[in-house]
């Protein structure tokens, strides 16, 4: 049941990518950002995927990735840079309210705060373990991409190998290292399984020039 659930997922999140990137250049830069924070709510959430254990945040890694590369593309790398710095803005924020939730005493009869505690106290480290790691492989991404050259969907998929690889890494020194049996077990699934998602979401790049050429500048 996951493993079609995730495929679902990752067809979700390029459709919306492909739609923002049709509405234009402020339309894109906000996915990218909503996609850092969902990446760092759902990242303490693990699931068994193919037999392995992955977290539920590894979609919006590749989908963030892959919308700011289409933003470089089709609307330069200041944009993109913009793009990163908001994001950083918003994760920020994210990570900020979340702890001034949980200061706020629950009314006798809540039932919810408890859910929050978990998710957002027992984490604090994995959150920002993965914010951090959003931001640096943003900001790697935005100046490695320019510099590749051949078609898009090449250039695209070297460019989500590789911040994917340090993305993976990063991750799981920051926020793991010391908390799990073996770490490099770890990483090998996680980075397995961004690789399948990296296969997927491949043709949709050749979609996606087709699909915006009339719509937007490029």
């Amino acid at each position: 049941m996951n493993e079609l659930i995730f495929f679902l997922h990752i067809w979700i999140v390029l459709a919306f990518a492909l739609g923002a990137l049709r509405l234009g250049q402020a339309a894109l830069t906000a996915f990218i950002g909503l996609q850092g924070v969902l990446a760092n709510l759902f990242v303490v959430k693990q699931m068994s995927l193919f037999g392995l254990t992955v977290t539920c945040s590894d979609v919006f890694s590749i989908g963030g990735i892959l919308s700011l590369n289409l933003l470089q593309e089709y609307f330069g790398k200041d944009a993109a840079k913009r793009a990163v710095n908001i994001s950083l803005g918003a994760l920020l924020f994210f990570a900020l309210m979340s702890q001034i939730h949980l200061f706020y005493q629950p009314a006798p009869f809540d039932a919810t705060h408890g859910a929050f505690q978990d998710i957002f106290s027992s984490s604090l480290r994995i959150v920002f373990a993965s914010l951090a790691t959003f931001y640096l492989v943003q900001q790697w991404d935005v100046r490695f991409f320019p510099y590749l050259k051949g078609k898009l969907p090449l250039r695209v998929g070297l460019s989500l190998f590789l911040s994917q690889l340090l993305d993976t890494a990063l991750f799981s020194v920051l926020g793991l290292y010391g908390l799990v049996e073996s770490l490099f077990d770890i990483m090998f699934m996680s980075f397995l399984i961004k690789c399948l998602l990296i296969l997927v979401s491949a043709p949709f790049t050749v979609f996606a020039k087709r699909f915006v050429k009339n719509a937007i500048p490029i």
